[in-house]
């Protein structure tokens, strides 16, 4: 990977163009017709000052696996396979690599404490941050980070495994286009999920 660089030619290919209209006319399609959105967007609002505070079920930890693994096409065996590692927690040690995500500044930080949790990789790590730090966070999978290859904004293929650097170079190029086109990350997130449909 050579990491991100961030656009000087303000944007990508004509086809794939990420301006502020081709984002906000994406993101309204992912409203209209994505299922999940509605849910995401009410999770988006509960689950930060949830997670930061420690005052959460064992299920609102479980709804960000399950959240991950159903809004794309993984197969059922491999989601349910998935689900079970990270029900194998114990919940005060889940409580607390949640909160100490949320309480961390550093994005290496964060991603650590979450992926010493059984069954988060950096892919789950990147969700549960989706909803810790919504501001400044998305998730992270194959269909969003080729969505950002094929509009120009990352120089390589999705990695067989996903690496913290990895993640942070996404992170930078969905923050870029966001403040290149005037839209939240979230919104450059349900556009690239769009995208790259």
């Amino acid at each position: 990977m050579t990491g991100y660089r961030p656009r000087t030619d303000g944007g990508g290919s004509p086809a794939t163009d990420l301006t502020a209209d081709r984002v906000a006319e994406l993101a309204d399609a992912y409203e209209d017709n994505e299922p999940f959105d509605l849910v995401e967007r009410e999770h988006v609002q509960t689950l930060p000052p949830a997670f930061a505070t420690g005052d959460i079920g064992r299920r609102d930890a479980e709804w960000v696996v399950q959240w991950y693994y159903r809004r794309g096409s993984v197969d059922d065996a491999e989601r349910r396979a998935a689900e079970e590692r990270f029900l194998d927690n114990d919940y005060e040690t889940m409580v607390a690599a949640i909160q100490d995500a949320a309480d961390a500044t550093a994005l290496d930080e964060r991603i650590d404490a979450l992926t010493a949790l059984t069954g988060v990789d950096v892919p789950i790590a990147s969700a549960f941050l989706a909803y810790t730090h919504p501001e400044e966070c998305v998730a992270i999978g194959e269909r969003e980070w080729t969505a950002l290859n094929e509009a120009g904004e990352l120089d390589s293929a999705y990695p067989d495994d996903v690496t913290s650097d990895d993640y942070e170079n996404y992170l930078d190029a969905v923050q870029a286009v966001a403040t290149r086109t005037d839209h939240d990350v979230w919104t450059v997130y349900r556009a690239l999920w769009r995208l790259g449909a």
